[in-house]
């Protein structure tokens, strides 16, 4: 069975749809049969997200540090891990899963996002990313990301893989599309010549 990563917040945000949209993304992942794995905690649209995904399917796996529990709760329904640090979270996070997708979140979330694609960029992983914006919210991310490559730090191959996605079922659809899609050894290096 495939994984599915999800970051998001541990919060709810300001705008009703955050919620709305983290529920449609862990009933979708569980309704289409993979399993449902994120950072553990029991509130805002990890909560939302994990719950409803559990209820579907009970397939979920939650990997928390220890001193995170008081603050971010834990789902103890689910199957969870308890682990010392944010180091061990992350990687444990992404050993077990296929895919990810991003939902809105603050700093936390941004880190995990751009520590995934860090790690592609560097071809440690071939693992499809998709950042689900309700409203657009990962606009200004994104456009970033894109500027980093207009001005040459980043390869041109990694706009192919910034995917966005506005519902959970596009997003699960463009992750079964890449796993589908062979991909093959990209350059690490950055082809530009300046003027």
């Amino acid at each position: 069975m495939k994984s599915i990563c999800v970051f998001c917040g541990s919060s709810t945000g300001n705008d009703e749809g955050y919620a709305r949209t983290a529920e449609d993304v862990g009933s979708g992942i569980a309704e289409a049969g993979y399993r449902f794995v994120y950072g553990g905690g029991a509130y805002g649209l990890m909560g939302i997200a994990a719950k409803a995904a559990f209820q579907i399917s009970g397939n979920v796996l939650g990997i928390i540090p220890e001193f995170l529990i008081h603050t971010e709760g834990a789902f103890d329904e689910a199957e969870h891990r308890v682990v010392p640090d944010m180091h061990v979270r992350k990687m444990e996070m992404f050993k077990e899963s296929d895919a990810f997708i991003i939902l809105p979140g603050g700093i936390g979330t941004i880190e995990e996002a751009v520590e995934v694609l860090s790690w592609m960029r560097l071809q440690l992983h071939q693992k499809p990313i998709v950042f689900v914006s309700h409203n657009n919210y990962w606009d200004p991310i994104l456009d970033l990301l894109h500027h980093t490559i207009l001005k040459g730090f980043t390869p041109d191959w990694i706009g192919k893989e910034l995917y966005q996605a506005q519902t959970a079922a596009q997003a699960i659809n463009r992750i079964e599309q890449e796993w589908k899609r062979p991909k093959e050894k990209r350059s690490l290096w950055v082809d530009y010549q300046p003027n």
